[in-house]
This record gives structure tokens, C-alpha cells and sequence, in this order.
């Protein structure tokens, strides 16, 4: 079946956006943090982290050195890894009681810092959690009052939150991750200490570091810019399709994963090794947070929320889970073997890019697939989606659970139906 790229429409887009927060990167950058917030004339700040993060006494030494510049700094570490409605709507009202606040701070992984959003967003708009989730799965509804400055500091290598516009989150009731997405949710600064990640186990920086190929795999592959139907100004959206310069970052991002991810998760103590997976999780962030992902991530959410077994190694809590950066990559080799007619020569680029010396197989759809495959047995990442509990009579559900991702999977460089979501998926129960 040919998978021909989306056709360019009568009245295509000539323009795209790009946005991004201030950045300030490298060893002890995060003990600078109290001078940048006191330029904003902040009094009253609140930490945001969750109970392994703050075990490790990093944000205790955040709050310690903002106090320094006479701002009170209160640390909340109720976040809960991988957020869910339940667990932002806890923060949400904590936020609200002790509040008011001048700034929020995110110490940890992706969890803090979509945590830290939801926080910002609910205490400085009207309504409920799910007034603003994405639809069909809540109201879709955009704040209308600004919100509060926003330092994201992370602690992890692979969500790139720090740079991008969209919070993500469980929903439990319907067993479906989805997210809320808004420009004003951008962190105002992204403070990226490499020193931070030392501690990251082996397990968490596999699954991390997968997320960030995705991230950059997905903007380099998405739908081009001009691709979709113009839109008026008041109609730009954060994610507006591939474009020169999401390509930059998504490529430097795959430069740098080629010769540090391997190293990073053998010797978590490989200090080059770390501040390069820190910097590529931050470019790819800038990548995919304008471009926008695709399949891999749509088919991610319902993989995540519908486990009911598996619990990933060197994550913290006994419950079941599969961490958001496993469940993205597992479809992603044959995700990308779907596109690749979409762009053959953006496909077999990032595979040169990721593997320079990989010898390219007889059919180049293969390459890519076959690469990522490589690296993911190589890591410790899981043999596809049954090792993680699920079997041929779960594709269904999974490609009901990805369908309700419309937000991402427009992005997508090809129409994929139901029944392309369903070959995906069983061609991933099983990867070698």
C-alpha cells in the first residue's frame, strides 16, 4: 500500500512560527536561579517536584538559593510520576490555598514540570482541569488570562518539557493519556544543570533517552508546514509542521544521541556522556515542541494508560507502568516504516544520523526500523508492546485509545487510518 505525504491543499500555509523559552545551560546553571527570578521582582515562589526528586535534596537547594535574594521559596513534592488528573487536580488545589504566587520553579522529570503547568495554568485561570485537556477528551478550552513565570528545571534526559507548550496527564477514568496544550504554558526559562542528571538510573535514562529520538524522529518526519490550509493569524497553534528550523534541532539532537546514549546508560557517571544527552533532550524539545509529533506518540498514550501488569525497571512505586518514553518507542520502528514513503530521504538521513557506520539494508525502508531496533535491544528497552502485557486481542482497544489523539496524529505526514493503526500496532508485539 503507498503511503503518498499529505497533499498540499488550494490555499496552502506560507508561514510558520517558531517559539521557544529563554535557555540557560551547563554546570550549575541551576544555582542561578534566585538572580533570574529577582529580575522579575518575584516575593513568593513555589518548588514544584515529586518525592524521589526531592529525596536527593536538589530542590531543597534550589529553594535555599533563591532565599538567598530574599524570596520565599515553598517546596510541594507531591508530584506524582507520570500525572495524572487526580494527581494534578491535588496540586492544583494546594497551589491554590497556599497561593498566591509570584513564579513557579519544576525540579525533576517531565512529571514536575507538566505538573508545574497545570499548577500555573489553574491558578491563574478560571474553571477546572478538564475545562482545558485537549478535545474530544476534555473542553479544549485556552486560558484567557497570562500566566505567571515559569523556570523549568530538569532533572531527567528526555521529556524536553522544558521547552515546549504541552502538559501531559493520565486521564483514569477512561484509562487514555492525553494533554493540555497552549502557548502560554511554555516555561518562561529553561535552566538545564547536566549535573542534575548524574543520579538518573540506567532504566530511566533508556526510557528517557528514547523519548528524545522520538521527539526528534517525529518533527523531522512530521507534516511540512506548508502542507496545511493557510491560516489567519488568530489561528496559529504551537505545533505548525516541520520546517528548516525544527530540521536544525531535531538533527543536531540525533547528532549528539549517536555518540552519548549508548555511553550514558552504560555509565551513568560518564559526565560527557550526560551533558550531551542534556543538551540533545533540550534540542529536541525545541524541535517537536514547533513541529509537533506524530504516530508514535499517539499510540504511546493508550499503550501507558491501558497497562495492567508491567512495572519499568528503576522506576519508583509498585503500581503498574510503562513510562511515557518506553511506550513511544515501542511502535516507532514500525511507525516510521508506515511513513517512509511519505519522505524516503528524511528517513534514511536521521537513520545515517543516529548510525553512521550502519550498513544500509537492500530495502531502505528497513534502515531506520532496524537501527532504532539495534539501539532499543541494546539499552534494555523491551521487545515490543507484549513484553509490556499485551496481546493481538488488545490491538483494538489501542487503536481506539490512539484515535482519540487527533491533536497529534494531524501531524502525521500521511492520512492513517483505523486499519493503519491496527497493522502498527501488531507488527509491534513483537519487534525482533
Amino acid at each position: 500500500m503507498q503511503h503518498q505525504p499529505q497533499a498540499l491543499s488550494a490555499n496552502p500555509e506560507s508561514v510558520f512560527t517558531y517559539g521557544a523559552p529563554l535557555l540557560k545551560y551547563g554546570r550549575g546553571a541551576s544555582d542561578e536561579i534566585g538572580f533570574d527570578l529577582s529580575l522579575t521582582g518575584a516575593k513568593r515562589v513555589l518548588v514544584v517536584t515529586d518525592p524521589g526528586v526531592a529525596a536527593t535534596g536538589i530542590p531543597q537547594r534550589v529553594a535555599e538559593r533563591i532565599g538567598e535574594f530574599g524570596i520565599e521559596a515553598i517546596v510541594y513534592d507531591g508530584v506524582h510520576v507520570e500525572p495524572t488528573d487526580a494527581s494534578l487536580e491535588q496540586a492544583i488545589a494546594y497551589a491554590r490555598d497556599a497561593g498566591p504566587w509570584d513564579a513557579f520553579i519544576a525540579v525533576g522529570g517531565g512529571s514536575s514540570i507538566d505538573t508545574a503547568k497545570a499548577i500555573n495554568l489553574l491558578s491563574t485561570n478560571p474553571g477546572e482541569l478538564m475545562d482545558y485537556v485537549n478535545a474530544p477528551v476534555g473542553r479544549g478550552q485556552s486560558p484567557d488570562q497570562p500566566l505567571k513565570p515559569l523556570v523549568a528545571v530538569p532533572t531527567t534526559t528526555g521529556t524536553g518539557a522544558e521547552s515546549t507548550t504541552i502538559c501531559v496527564l493520565d486521564v483514569l477514568s477512561l484509562k487514555v493519556k492525553t494533554g493540555i496544550s497552549h502557548a502560554r504554558l511554555r516555561p518562561s526559562l529553561a535552566v538545564v544543570d547536566p549535573t542534575l542528571t548524574m543520579s538518573q538510573p540506567a532504566g530511566v535514562t533508556a526510557a528517557a533517552g528514547m523519548d528524545i529520538l522520538c521527539h526528534a524522529l517525529e518533527s523531522l518526519t512530521a507534516r511540512p508546514y506548508s502542507t496545511y490550509e493557510r491560516k489567519r493569524a488568530e489561528q496559529r497553534v504551537p505545533y505548525c509542521g516541520s520546517n528548516p528550523i525544527s530540521d536544525m534541532w531535531a538533527e543536531k539532537a540525533l547528532t549528539l544521541m549517536s555518540t552519548s546514549f549508548r555511553r550514558a546508560v552504560r555509565d551513568g557517571d560518564d559526565e560527557e556522556a550526560r551533558a550531551s544527552m542534556a543538551l540533545a533532550a533540550t534540542f529536541a524539545g525545541l524541535g517537536f515542541g514547533n513541529a509537533g509529533v506524530h504516530i508514535p506518540h499517539a499510540n504511546a498514550y493508550p499503550i501507558a494508560g491501558r497497562v495492567s501488569s508491567f512495572h519499568a525497571k528503576d522506576y519508583p512505586g509498585g503500581k503498574p507502568m510503562v513510562p511515557h518514553g518506553m511506550a513511544v518507542s515501542l511502535t516507532a520502528p514500525e511507525a516510521f516504516r508506515f511513513t517512509f514513503k511519505t519522505s524516503p530521504e528524511r528517513h534514511l538521513r536521521a537513520a545515517r544520523l543516529l548510525s553512521p557506520n550502519a550498513d544500509e539494508p537492500n530495502n531502505p525502508s528497513s534502515f531506520l526500523p532496524s537501527v532504532l531496533t539495534e539501539l532499543m535491544r541494546d539499552i534494555g528497552i523491551p521487545n515490543g508492546i507484549s513484553e509490556v502485557g499485551y496481546t493481538g486481542s488488545d490491538v483494538g482497544g489501542l487503536v481506539d485509545g490512539a484515535l482519540m489523539q487527533q491533536r497529534v496524529l494531524a501531524a502525521a505526514p500521511c492520512e492513517v487510518r483505523d486499519e493503519d493503526l491496527a497493522s502498527i500496532f501488531t507488527r509491534s508485539l513483537n519487534l525482533w
